[in-house]
């Protein structure tokens, strides 16, 4: 029973490599968006804030592309093997992981609202949706200072 325990270890590569495809299908859909935001800054430099909402929803692509990368390499360095990585990329437990995770939360709704700023319909709205992405954001921040028990 130890033994099957023990490799039993190995059922998060299944996630792993569902992890590497989805973040190699988003950084591939990022390059797509990328060259249509680029074709749009050429043929349509009259609508600035579609163009900037453009760029902006391509930060937010790469950086969700980038999250699932670095999930998928904490996930093989907490069960796996360590990896040669950068010190800023090394995980040592799930604490550490769900607070780089928390972290890129907190960027990708920082991307979120600045695009709802950008496309400004209702102030009200754009008030109550700013309110909330802080109440999230402080949690989370929260979550990472206090959520950790040596």
């Amino acid at each position: 029973m130890k033994k099957l325990l023990e490799s039993s270890k190995y059922l998060t590569l299944i996630g792993v490599f569902s992890l590497l495809i989805a973040s190699v299908g988003a950084f591939i859909w990022g390059a797509y968006r990328t060259g249509d935001a680029m074709i749009m800054l050429v043929t349509d430099n009259d609508d600035s804030s579609k163009i900037t909402v453009a760029l902006i929803q391509i930060m937010d692509e790469f950086l969700i592309a980038t999250a699932l990368l670095i999930f998928a390499v904490a996930i093989y360095e907490l069960f796996i093997e360590d990896l040669d990585l950068p010190a800023w990329l090394v995980i040592h437990d799930f604490h550490g992981l769900k607070t780089k995770l928390s972290s890129i939360l907190i960027l990708v709704m920082a991307i979120t609202f600045l695009k709802k700023l950008i496309e400004w319909k209702h102030a009200e709205d754009t008030l109550f949706f700013g309110i909330a992405i802080a109440l999230v954001s402080v949690a989370l921040i929260a979550f990472g200072y206090f959520g950790k028990h040596d």
